[in-house]
């Protein structure tokens, strides 16, 4: 009878009983014990026998997400588009007025940042008369600077105001009353009396006078010709 060696039997005992652990000294990744030592170390086996690992499931983190709120702010400029009643005048940025007392034409700002108009004169003169204040002025005609020219106007007077304005002194100034014609429309309203001799353009319209009357478009000048009086259409 043929005698068999140990290593063969161990073999044979082994893969009858379904061992997978079964590890020879010349594989690679065999247990390796050092004696004396309680340590270990052993690699997963390989070759036709080996037992492959389960499959772990690997979650990644999801990455962390930052969330900026943006808030953009528009704004929209609203354009209202205002109707003039048809009566109402339409004023350039100069106008030619006609003043009553003095029947004289001037060239005149259209100044809607004043409350109340503003004539230039020369020569105011406080008076007394019948017990009430009353103010002498006079006036030149356009384009004339002969004194023989001036006309003298004499008003009593309603009121004084106080007027300021930037880099000059305040000065109080008395207010009267006329009437100012532009275009075809009169109206009696407060004037204020300054001295400013050799302006330019001697008389101011101011919102007393365009108030619920004239609307002003500053781009354009004398929109309405010469004055026209209510009794000489």
């Amino acid at each position: 009878m043929r005698t068999f060696s140990p290593l063969w039997l161990l073999l044979v005992s082994q893969l009858l009983v379904g061992c997978e652990s079964l590890h020879f000294p010349w594989e690679k990744g065999a247990a390796t014990v050092v004696p004396g030592t309680e340590t270990v170390e052993a690699s997963q086996p390989v070759g036709p026998g080996a037992q492959c690992p389960e499959p772990v499931a690997v979650v990644c983190a999801e990455p962390e997400v930052k969330v900026v709120e943006r808030v953009i702010e528009r704004r929209f400029e609203k354009v209202v588009e205002v109707p003039v009643a048809k009566d109402k005048l339409v004023l350039g940025a100069v106008e030619t007025v006609s003043i009553e007392p003095g029947g004289l034409f001037l060239e005149s700002v259209i100044d809607t940042g004043s409350a109340t108009s503003t004539l230039s004169a020369q020569e105011l003169t406080r008076f007394e008369r019948d017990g009430k204040e009353w103010v002498r002025l006079k006036l030149a005609p356009p384009d004339s600077g002969a004194e023989a020219d001036l006309t003298t106007v004499e008003l009593p007077i309603k009121r004084h105001i106080r007027v300021a304005r930037p880099g000059f002194e305040s000065q109080r100034r008395p207010v009267v009353e006329m009437s100012l014609t532009v275009g075809e429309v009169t109206h009696m309203v407060e004037v204020n009396l300054t001295d400013r001799s050799g302006s330019d353009m001697p008389m101011r319209i101011g919102r007393n006078f365009l108030k619920d009357a004239a609307v002003v478009d500053v781009s354009r000048r004398n929109v309405q010709g010469e004055p026209k009086a209510p009794n000489t259409k």
